[in-house]
């Protein structure tokens, strides 16, 4: 049952609202409430959700865990009635933690708790024996200050605790600029002090092409992280630990996209991207990041087609793997359906858990803002109609969005995502299920809307014109920052000059 106070209006509004059939050609109007009747009635949501999140559980992509969500979400379409399939690539390379343990030498023993990072390269057999350089924040001028001590030694970088959407984009802006530090001074692993608090782990990667990191690098909770700068700092010499991390690194591996269609009635050839990856980080089963939105994406299929509308173009549901580490299952999406990017006229994506959706980030597309002003209007009544031209490069929409096409990120409220991302709390416990529907109202008729518009709502755009969104946004100094600037201008990423 939904929570009174949070759809209090909407049932008025939608309630009543009844089916169309697709040949009647069915007004906006009627069409909005058809989805949104849907989206809030009783249906499989929670119990999709449940199967991928409490029985699959964590989800690292070419792990076996990954092959089980792949069936999951194939049968699930299959559930919905819709055409589904497989589509498959080549990722580069496996990877799962070991044994990871690190012991102060000479010091009172203790269970420093730390995690290995995504993707990052094992430690030599039988590990390193090594002194712990603490380099503050990292900053250029903290490398400098212990330069002449960092060589053979491990990095030990301090952070401040997440608690909002910048802090969060900070983490990952500076690991860049940090590990190229740590590689030109020597050092032979880093440790990043946890960003939470209360000892919980969590799990990036800090690669963007599944590759493995240059350096062993793990995770340390908060506590043990400060704990051990502190030891280092009033012993007055460097605190000598065993740190050994033996992460499983197989060869390459086949994964795949799930992929569902609607036919579009009118322009079957043109297609809106409804998506959200399915693949997610293991230490917790990968609730909110972002199994609650893959079982979303199976769930706007499923109101779209229970309300029978059929659009005038294509809607493509896609579910990706590779998320996690570099956007690999966004990409080779791409690269597959390179021929069909100019008959592409949207791609949506939404990734950030359960927070309210309050509106959509459109990546600079300033050309589309004024089309989307109309189509989005019936979502007024959800307060979510509001659009932005910021944009993101953490989710599947950047391939997308770099090859030209315009793409609507959902912009969502934090709810309890930043304490819970990555890391061993995300769990299903944690979702909410009315804000769950209430998004999912929201994705279903924004996307319909797209799909089922008289004119797209705006052109492929070419490089020069994304390069100059690029730079009016900001996002060219952020892909600097992470290493994919340089892939862009030489044409090896994105539309090509």
């Amino acid at each position: 049952m939904h929570h009174p106070r949070q759809i209090s209006g909407l049932v008025t509004l939608f309630v009543f609202a009844t089916a169309t059939t697709a040949s009647a050609e069915p007004t906006a109007p009627a069409a909005t409430q058809a989805i949104i009747g849907q989206a809030l009635s009783r249906s499989p949501l929670e119990a999709d959700l449940r199967r991928l999140s409490d029985e699959i559980g964590g989800r690292v992509s070419g792990s076996a865990a990954m092959e089980r969500a792949i069936e999951w979400g194939l049968a699930a379409f299959r559930d919905v009635g819709v055409e589904v399939h497989a589509e498959t690539y080549t990722q580069p390379l496996t990877w799962a933690e070991g044994r990871t343990s690190l012991r102060v030498v000479g010091q009172p023993a203790w269970n420093v708790s730390l995690v290995a990072q995504g993707w990052s390269r094992p430690t030599p057999a039988p590990g390193i024996d090594a002194a712990i350089v603490p380099v503050g924040m990292g900053s250029e001028e903290d490398f400098v200050r212990v330069a002449g001590r960092l060589s053979g030694a491990i990095a030990l970088v301090d952070s401040r605790v997440i608690e909002n959407w910048a802090d969060l984009s900070e983490e990952y802006d500076r690991t860049g600029p940090i590990i190229a530090q740590a590689v030109k001074h020597g050092a032979r692993a880093i440790l990043w002090t946890g960003a939470r608090a209360r000892r919980l782990l969590y799990r990036h990667t800090d690669t963007a092409n599944g590759e493995l990191s240059e350096l062993p690098m793990a995770t340390v909770a908060r506590e043990d992280g400060l704990r051990l700068a502190r030891l280092g700092a009033s012993a007055g010499q460097p605190l000598r630990v065993h740190f050994e991390m033996p992460n499983v690194v197989g060869g390459p591996v086949t994964v795949a996209n799930v992929v569902a269609e609607i036919h579009g009635r009118e322009h079957p050839d043109e297609t809106v991207v409804l998506g959200a990856h399915l693949d997610s980080w293991d230490l917790g089963s990968g609730a909110l990041d972002n199994g609650c939105n893959a079982a979303l994406v199976v769930a706007a299929a499923r109101a779209i087609k229970n309300a029978h509308l059929q659009p005038h173009r294509t809607i493509r549901f896609v579910l990706f793997s590779g998320e996690e580490e570099g956007m690999l299952g966004s990409r080779a999406y791409v690269a597959r359906h390179s021929d069909e990017l100019g008959k592409t006229r949207a791609m949506l994506v939404v990734d950030s858990g359960v927070g309210r959706v309050t509106g959509f980030n459109l990546s600079g597309r300033t050309d589309v803002a004024n089309e989307l002003v109309t189509l989005l209007a019936p979502l007024e009544a959800l307060h979510a109609s509001r659009t932005a031209l910021g944009g993101d490069l953490g989710t599947d929409n950047v391939e997308f969005m770099l090859q030209g096409v315009p793409t609507l990120v959902a912009d969502q409220e934090p709810a309890n995502y930043m304490e819970n991302y990555h890391a061993a709390s995300d769990t299903f416990d944690k979702v909410d299920m009315n804000e769950l529907a209430r998004n999912l109202a929201i994705m279903a008729t924004a996307t319909y809307a797209i799909a089922d518009a008289a004119q797209p709502i705006g052109p492929r755009w070419s490089h020069a014109e994304i390069e100059a969104a690029l730079k009016a946004t900001g996002l060219d100094k952020e892909m600097r920052a992470q290493g994919l600037w340089q892939d862009w201008e030489a044409g090896r990423r994105g539309r090509a000059p």
